[in-house]
């Protein structure tokens, strides 16, 4: 989980045939960067066309408290492996599980916010009914772009560690089958 800190956590990226080489978003436990060195600024510059409004990391405040949230989970960790009992590995696997549904929910509601609430005064390009929220998870075609969404490397890093929880559970609740005991 460790991971989480130094590696991109979600992608974002956007191609259309104005933009073949793709712009994209890399979405951090702390911020939010371009891809590219231009990218976030070439996508505001492109979201103000549609009335979107600008992505500002500083204004987004999930990502000041994630650090601390990853941190707390990241030490918890450590506590449930030097604790060793079953029953707190059961409970602390309940609310990393929360905790994860949780960021993606606010993802979720973080791109429909950004997706529909458009200030159609100053948008350049209006279309009736149109919203632009990016997908979650997957592809998307928003107008002439093709929007995809995908975890990054810290993210599958974070999958791969909500995974290895899962192996453990199973692994203890093996030992302690009496039917594994058996034969």
């Amino acid at each position: 989980m460790c991971a989480g800190f130094v590696l991109p956590l979600w992608r974002v990226d956007l191609v259309a045939p104005q933009y073949p080489e793709g712009l994209g978003m890399l979405i951090r436990v702390n911020t939010v960067v371009g891809v590219k060195e231009q990218d976030l600024n070439s996508i505001n510059n492109l979201n103000h066309y549609i009335g979107m409004k600008r992505i500002e990391p500083d204004s987004i405040p999930e990502l000041r408290y994630m650090p601390a949230i990853l941190g707390v989970l990241v030490v918890s960790a450590l506590g449930v492996a030097a604790i060793g009992k079953r029953g707190v590995l059961y409970a602390w696997s309940v609310v990393l599980a929360a905790v994860l549904g949780a960021g993606l929910y606010d993802y979720w509601k973080w791109g429909y916010a950004y997706g529909h609430e458009l200030d159609a005064e100053t948008a350049i390009i209006k279309i009736e009914g149109m919203t632009y929220q990016p997908p979650l998870i997957g592809s998307k075609q928003l107008l002439n772009f093709t929007a995809t969404s995908w975890p990054a490397s810290g993210g599958w890093a974070l999958v791969i560690a909500t995974v290895l929880v899962g192996v453990a559970i199973w692994h203890s609740a093996r030992r302690a089958s009496p039917t594994a005991h058996a034969g």
